[in-house]
This record gives structure tokens, sequence and C-alpha cells, in this order.
């Protein structure tokens, strides 16, 4: 499967590290967050932002996933849905 990965900043300021495109439409939106909570609660926060902002415009233009990628740690999936995942995790 073939995949470009982009970086996100409109005039508001909101941004988001990595835009994952898949050849077949889906995206996924990733934010680089090294370690801690609050940072990962941060990431998360700005991901469920792009993502509300994509949806009021078109429900079809949703995510399949958003990430916080980490240095060090387990993975797992927080309850509003973002996945939290350490980078050595990530397998090419």
């Amino acid at each position: 499967m073939e995949f470009e990965v982009k970086f996100y900043r409109d005039n508001a300021g909101l941004e988001c590290d990595a835009v994952v495109h898949l050849d077949d439409g889906r995206w996924g939106g990733v934010e680089i967050k090294l370690c801690g909570d609050d940072l990962i609660d941060e990431g998360a926060k700005s991901l469920k932002t792009l993502k509300k902002k994509i949806v009021e415009k078109s429900d079809e233009m949703a995510p399949s996933f958003l990430l916080v990628l980490t240095a060090v740690g387990g993975a797992y999936r927080r309850e509003d849905g973002v996945f939290v995942t350490p980078i050595n995790l990530l397998k090419p």
C-alpha cells in the first residue's frame, strides 16, 4: 500500500505533526510527544480538535485513526479513542 506523510498547520495555529494519507483515501493524524502523560493529553486534545474541524465540513473526511507517538512506554487505546504507541513498536 502506498502512502504519503505531510505536516498540517492552519491559519488559526492548529497543527498536526504528521498526516498519513493512504492511497485508498483514508488518512490518520499523528502527534509526536517524547514522554509524559501531560504531553500525551496535549497531543490527543490537538488531534481531537483537528478531527472535529474536519468532520464539521464533511463526515466522509473523518480520520481512520488518531495516534500519539511516544519515545517509550506501552501501546494502548485511550478512552477517547486516540491510540498511544512508542516508536519502537512501529513496523515498516
